[in-house]
């Protein structure tokens, strides 16, 4: 018994929504935690951005590889990547050598300007770096509104690299695959994938504990494609998803690939029937109800599924 206690002491707090800060030390929302041997990650909060949380809603990884560290999203601020540096420089001495941005939302791609100041090249895909170009001015402003001085220093600064469907990287003795594996979530989702370790650093392709956001423009019978050809084949054995703590394919499956699934089943017969846009904010969506920001998501989430499929 003493063991187990000991064990459930040991482990990260449980995701809610409802829990503004478990790391009041720092700007991060949490300390980073080793996943797998090599492979760290400061696990965002799963509410919206808030003053509390800084904007670190979604996961900052980072690989020590054995000639340099990886860094996979630039943080939604100077000083939220200013903090990760810390806690990087704390589990070692290498530098950090690449950034990578797992889309072009500014949680992802904010913190950029303070990778560039320390001369570390910034990769991204090109459809999310175009992304980026297009709502940056917008995105610091909403940072400035909800983060006030936790936003002071940051900058729009753009990737300096990008690929179009995939870069191999191979660094320390680590192959480390950066794929555009396909339409997803938001234009140019980045998975980083290493093989070797089957360790899976989702972005925003795969939700767990909150609810998936579906936007305008999403293609959600794209995304349950692009899940089913290329990202669930790989089955790797640990995932790190755009949010929320890391898991398994099994977990990230049910919650993603199965609500986009369910959600589209059920707007598709609202349709049949005949229903209109405001009937379809009220389809039944309660199997998805544990999910921290379903009251946030759900009718929003139900609204842009009916426009995408009302047409089909």
């Amino acid at each position: 018994m003493r063991r187990l206690i000991l064990c459930l002491i040991a482990l990260p707090a449980l995701a809610s929504e409802d829990i503004p800060d478990q790391y009041p030390q720092s700007v991060l929302y949490s300390k980073p935690v080793e996943v797998i041997p090599h492979v760290f990650s400061a696990i965002g909060a799963t509410a919206p951005p808030t003053y509390d949380n800084a904007g670190h809603n979604n996961n900052l990884t980072f690989i020590v590889t054995g000639d340099g560290v990886i860094v996979v999203n630039a943080g939604a601020s100077w000083q939220l990547a200013e903090a990760l540096h810390a806690e990087i420089r704390a589990v070692t001495d290498q530098p950090v050598k690449l950034v990578i941005n797992e889309n072009g939302q500014g949680h992802a791609m904010l913190g950029n300007g303070y990778w560039a100041a320390q001369g570390v090249p910034i990769l991204a895909h090109e459809e999310a770096a175009a992304e980026f170009a297009d709502g940056a001015p917008q995105d610091l402003a909403s940072l400035r509104n909800y983060a006030r001085e936790r936003a002071e220093g940051t900058v729009i600064a753009p990737p300096t690299e990008t690929f179009t469907d995939r870069k191999d990287i191979a660094m320390g003795g680590v192959a480390i695959e950066v794929l555009h594996l396909g339409p997803a979530h938001s234009p140019g989702d980045t998975q980083v994938w290493i093989p070797e370790w089957s360790m899976m650093i989702a972005g925003d392709i795969a939700f767990h504990e909150r609810m998936p956001p579906i936007f305008e423009g999403t293609c959600t019978s794209c995304w349950i494609q692009t899940w089913e050809t290329k990202f669930a084949p790989l089955a790797p054995a640990h995932v790190i998803p755009g949010h929320g703590h890391p898991t398994n394919l099994a977990q990230v499956t049910r919650h993603t690939r199965d609500y986009l699934a369910d959600l589209r089943e059920k707007i598709g017969a609202h349709i049949e029937e005949g229903g209109d846009l405001a009937g379809a904010y009220y389809v039944d969506q309660s199997r998805w109800s544990h999910l921290d920001t379903f009251e946030e998501l759900a009718t929003k989430n139900a609204g842009v599924v009916f426009a995408e499929m009302e047409f089909e």
